[in-house]
C-alpha cells in the first residue's frame, strides 16, 4: 500500500490515482495524514478493499510530508560502510544515534530555505514507527514499522561540527527544512526486498551519492530494537537510518548546495523528492568553526 499527504488530506494511491481516505471510509478514519498512524493496522486491513480507480489524479505539486508530525526523529549516523571509511572513522560498535527536531520536516518539493554556511546533502531511507515499541527483538523489529519513505538528512557543517565535544548535531541538522520527507510512505509489503533498497542523490545533475540500503551496518530491524531499549517507539516516530558515501563535505574540493541548485532524492520502489533552496532570512549563525569529522 501506498499512502500520501495530498494538500493535508490522507490518500490512498495506486498506478497515479488517490482516494481521499476520509470519503471512502464514510468517516471512519480522518483526514489527518498522521492520525492514522494510531491505526496503522486497522486503516492498513481497510484499505485493502479501497477501489484506487475510482480515484482522482495525483497532483504533484500538492503533495506534502506523509508523515507531517512526527513526536521523534532519530537520526544514525555512519551506518553504510564505505561512509564510515570517507569519514576516516572506525566501525562503531553500536548505532551512533542524533536527533532532528520534527520543526525541521518539510515535503517532498518545497523550497528550502539556506542558511549562511556550508549545506550538505545525505539521502536516506526513513523507516517511520507504526506500533507502539519497547524492548523490541531484533527478528521482530520490521512488525514494528508502518512503511518507509526517502529523506534528507541535510546538514549544515559549520553549525554541526562547532565547538568541543559534544557538538551541535542536532541544531546543525535542524534548521528549518532539514528534514524533507516523501514523496509517498509505502508499506514493507510493496517492496520485492524490503532490506535491500537502491538509494540516490543527484545534485543540479550529477549523481553523488548511490547505493542499496543492504550495506546498512545496522539494518532496520535492529536500529528499532537498539531504540527500543532505552525509550518507547510511538506510532509516527521516524528513523533517518543512515547515509551512504558521496557526500559533499569531504569532496575534493568540496561540493556543497548552492542557491541555484536542484536536489533530487530517489529510494527505489517510493519515487523521488525535488528541492530548490533560496536564501534564509535573518539569524543564522555564521561564526561556527569547521572540523573534519561529520555523520
Amino acid at each position: 500500500m501506498r499512502v500520501a499527504n495530498q494538500s493535508g488530506r490522507l490518500k490512498v494511491v495506486a498506478n497515479g490515482r488517490a482516494v481521499d481516505v476520509e470519503e471512502a471510509s464514510g468517516h471512519r478514519f480522518s483526514a489527518d495524514p498522521h492520525a492514522v498512524l494510531d491505526r496503522w493496522d486497522e486503516f492498513t486491513e481497510w484499505a485493502k478493499s479501497v477501489d484506487t480507480a475510482a480515484g482522482s489524479p495525483i497532483v504533484e505539486s500538492e503533495l506534502r510530508a506523509p508523515v507531517p508530525r512526527p513526536g521523534q526523529i532519530f537520526a544514525v549516523g555512519v551506518n553504510y560502510r564505505d561512509h564510515v571509511e570517507e569519514a576516516g572513522l572506525e566501525l562503531p560498535d553500536t548505532p551512533f544515534v542524533f536527533t532532528k527536531f520534527p520543526g525541521a520536516v518539510t515535503g517532498p518539493y518545497d523550497d528550502i530555505e539556506l542558511p549562511p554556511g556550508s549545506v550538505d546533502f545525505e539521502v536516506e531511507l526513513v523507516a517511520v514507527i507504526g506500533r507502539h515499541a519497547r524492548h523490541v527483538d531484533a527478528e521482530n523489529g520490521w512488525d514494528y514499522v508502518a512503511g518507509l519513505t526517502v529523506g534528507q538528512d541535510l546538514s549544515e557543517r559549520e553549525l554541526q561540527l562547532a565547538g568541543p565535544p559534544p557538538q551541535q548535531f542536532n541544531l546543525g541538522k535542524s534548521f528549518a527544512g532539514f528534514a524533507p520527507i516523501g514523496p509517498m510512505l509505502v508499506t514493507p509489503d510493496e517492496f520485492t526486498n524490503r532490506d535491500d533498497i537502491e538509494v540516490s542523490t543527484i545534485l543540479s545533475g550529477q549523481e553523488m551519492q548511490k547505493s542499496r540500503t543492504r550495506n546498512l551496518i545496522f539494518p532496520i530491524p535492529e536500529l528499532v530494537a537498539y531504540l527500543s531499549t532505552i525509550l518507547p517507539l510511538r506510532p509516527g516516530d521516524l528513523i533517518f537510518t543512515g547515509t551512504p558515501g558521496g557526500v559533499g563535505w569531504v569532496r575534493e574540493p568540496k561540493r556543497l548546495i548552492g542557491p541555484d541548485d536542484e536536489l533530487v532524492t530517489r529510494a527505489e520502489g517510493i519515487g523521488e523528492m525535488r528541492h530548490h533552496f533560496v536564501p534564509a532570512g535573518n539569524g543564522a549563525l555564521t561564526t561556527a568553526r569547521r572540523s573534519t569529522t561529520h555523520a
